[in-house]
């Protein structure tokens, strides 16, 4: 049985009378990338703080690989990580930076390192103080994943970033997949969760409200679908998974399906259909689609 990344189970943060974060219980899986969802303020920068030691939790228990976050010394030897806001040493360039991380963490690919420095048109040669907010994420991100620590921890690691740098950021990403490092990415931006992850959860308000793959996130929900047709309208009545069934032209139907299309192509397949359009939730649809039902 292989040894998740990450599990936490009960894992709880108070401070005072504030909760942020309620008994959560969340399995990273070894080799996958993970995405930690939520908007500002769901509880996303307090679960990478216990994870990595920053914080005690005030309930509940997280470990890395097996080893319980309380000792610091020996998770750390398995962790790179990228915050959402670099501080660099002020007086050091960036390549006495990336020289200095290097050393003394868990290893690095001083080949690869070279390669991504290029790949993310960083000038090393600048002292800290002088770089651009994005410069400073670039070589936080070239740092991390140059390392061979296991575990990536990437907390909104792009927020800098120009979108060719998004893209380069995404390869990189894949790679590390490829090499089997784990990658565990808190985010909002959702396009970018679902353009890499494999997995994903959702944290609302301090607590887990979905783990599941993009994939499947999108069969729990509702897909849109337009049908044109010829002659009679195809009779979707009572039809399983289907709702909210509207003409929206003279030879034009839309409704919204959810669970297996099974039924629904039965039910289609009875009437003479000239084109069919499916339009899947995106992982942003999805995502607000959870937050209006609170709401409700």
């Amino acid at each position: 049985m292989h040894v998740p990344a990450i599990r936490t189970v009960g894992l709880t943060k108070r401070y005072g009378s504030v909760c942020a974060l309620d008994a959560l219980d969340l399995t990273v899986p070894a080799g996958r990338v993970f995405g930690f969802l939520g908007p500002n303020g769901a509880g996303k920068s307090t679960t990478i703080r216990l994870l990595l030691g920053l914080a005690r939790p005030t309930a509940g228990q997280a470990r890395i690989f097996d080893t319980d976050v309380a000792d610091v010394a020996t998770v750390h030897r398995s962790i790179a990580y990228v915050p959402a806001d670099v501080a660099l040493w002020p007086d050091l360039t960036g390549a006495e930076t990336l020289e200095l991380l290097g050393r003394i963490g868990p290893g690095v690919d001083r080949t690869y390192r070279d390669e991504l420095v290029e790949r993310f048109t960083l000038d090393l040669s600048k002292p800290g103080r002088a770089y651009s907010t994005g410069n400073r994420q670039k070589v936080a991100l070239v740092a991390a994943f140059a390392t061979r620590a296991p575990l990536l921890v990437l907390d909104e690691p792009t927020s800098g970033l120009d979108p060719l740098m998004e893209r380069e950021f995404q390869t990189a990403v894949a790679q590390a997949r490829e090499r089997g490092q784990t990658v565990f990415l808190s985010s909002h931006q959702l396009a970018e969760v679902e353009a890499v992850c494999d997995q994903v959860a959702i944290l609302r308000a301090g607590r887990l409200v979905e783990v599941a793959g993009v994939a499947e996130l999108r069969r729990l929900h509702r897909s849109q679908v337009e049908v044109t047709f010829s002659g009679s309208a195809p009779d979707l009545t009572g039809v399983a998974g289907i709702e909210t069934v509207e003409q929206v032209g003279p030879a034009r139907l839309r409704f919204t399906l959810t669970g297996s299309p099974a039924p629904a192509l039965r039910a289609l397949a009875q009437a003479d259909v000239t084109a069919l359009q499916v339009h899947e939730p995106t992982l942003e649809e999805i995502f607000l689609d959870y937050y209006t039902q609170v709401a409700r």
